[in-house]
């Protein structure tokens, strides 16, 4: 007798993405993301234009992710959703479409916290008959762009784990002792590492988003050219204002002398900058594995497609022995596969949301 699979629609629009997944049970059927370039010209984010961006987005990409799973709306048999963290306006479109779908259909809706999805979606199994298409489009017009999967997906964790989620918004360490049994040990005290990323890449003038320009740059300079005051914070905890700081007056004392200085050193300073980030983020992942005995490390999050970072871990990783645990591209930055495979353990344990329940802008 054949097990009874569970097929699950997921939906996910917290900031500026708008992305739809059908997984059935922990396998990725397909998984469509829509991005807005309307942001650029203002340098981040603007909440208004992401919402209006998202109604445009959502019928077409929710539409080409069942199609591309193969699948009917009738054989949905649960809709998850990201309830929060995110933007209000953002949310509201995800949340709204997700429960006139589900109850259109009759299926139970699943509410998803978006940071817990980050770290689940290294459960993400590849679909053993399926042929699994990743996409990804680059406006807001609802016509997702092909982009190939990204190695690294099939691997399953083993609790407990240490996992770094670490993104413009967020930065924490993370300790999984099960699916939804996660302390976190330490966080930022102020800015997340994404941020002060950003931050540094705009003061460069190197455009948004910044993240990936700095990795790209960082490539061909000398990462020890510069460098740049961290500060002593205890525990686990994380503090980003400083190294802001101490980049922005170094950077204004040396344009003083020389008006060029950031043209003629652009590599080096990006090099820098992503070294003093990592290696402070590294230092107390090290140490909070050290410290809780495990065997796996893994991250999460947008900045865990940083190519440092994931160079960085491999290597500590492989110094103790370790198991560096690196996700696939496609599910560093929002996705709705992630939002998927955390619906589905939710599902498995029968935690359904009442469709009454608003988003929400912030975690508890």
């Amino acid at each position: 007798m054949q097990p009874i699979m569970t097929t699950i629609l997921a939906i996910e629009s917290s900031c500026d993405d708008t992305s739809a997944a059908v997984l059935r049970d922990d396998c990725l059927l397909s998984n469509v993301i829509a991005s807005q370039k309307v942001h650029e010209q203002y340098g981040g984010v603007v909440p208004e234009l992401a919402s209006r961006a998202h109604q445009q987005n959502i019928i077409p990409v929710v539409d080409a992710a069942i199609r591309q799973a193969g699948i009917g709306k009738e054989d949905i048999d649960a809709v998850g959703f990201t309830r929060g963290p995110g933007l209000l306006g953002s949310l509201l479109v995800g949340v709204s479409f997700a429960k006139s779908f589900a109850t259109a259909l009759g299926v139970p809706l699943i509410e998803v916290n978006h940071l817990q999805a980050h770290v689940l979606s290294h459960f993400i199994q590849p679909h053993p008959l399926t042929p699994l298409r990743l996409e990804r489009g680059a406006d807001s017009t609802g016509n997702p762009l092909p982009s190939p999967i990204g190695e690294g997906l099939g691997v399953r964790p083993q609790f407990p784990f240490i996992c770094l989620l670490v993104s413009g918004g967020h930065t924490q360490i993370l300790l999984l002792r099960d699916h939804f049994d996660i302390e976190c040990l330490g966080t930022t005290i102020d800015d997340a590492a994404g941020e002060a990323i950003d931050k540094a890449a705009k003061i460069m003038d190197l455009g948004y988003p910044g993240g990936p320009v700095i990795d790209r740059l960082a490539k061909e300079g000398d990462a020890d050219a510069f460098h740049f005051a961290t500060p002593h914070i205890e525990g686990y905890n994380y503090s980003f204002s400083g190294i802001k700081t101490s980049f922005l007056y170094f950077l204004r004392d040396r344009l003083k002398e020389e008006p060029d200085f950031i043209e003629r050193h652009k590599a080096d300073l990006c090099a820098s900058i992503q070294k003093t980030i990592v290696s402070f983020l590294l230092k107390k992942v090290e140490r909070a594995a050290l410290d809780h005995h495990v065997r796996q490390v893994a991250i999460a999050g947008g900045v865990s497609a940083n190519s440092y970072l994931r160079s960085e871990l491999q290597r500590i990783c492989h110094k103790h022995h370790w198991q560096a645990l690196v996700p696939p591209f496609q599910f560093c930055t929002d996705n709705a596969a992630m939002v998927g495979i955390a619906a589905y353990f939710k599902y498995q344990r029968g935690e359904f949301a009442d469709i009454s329940l608003p988003p929400y802008t912030r975690s508890n």
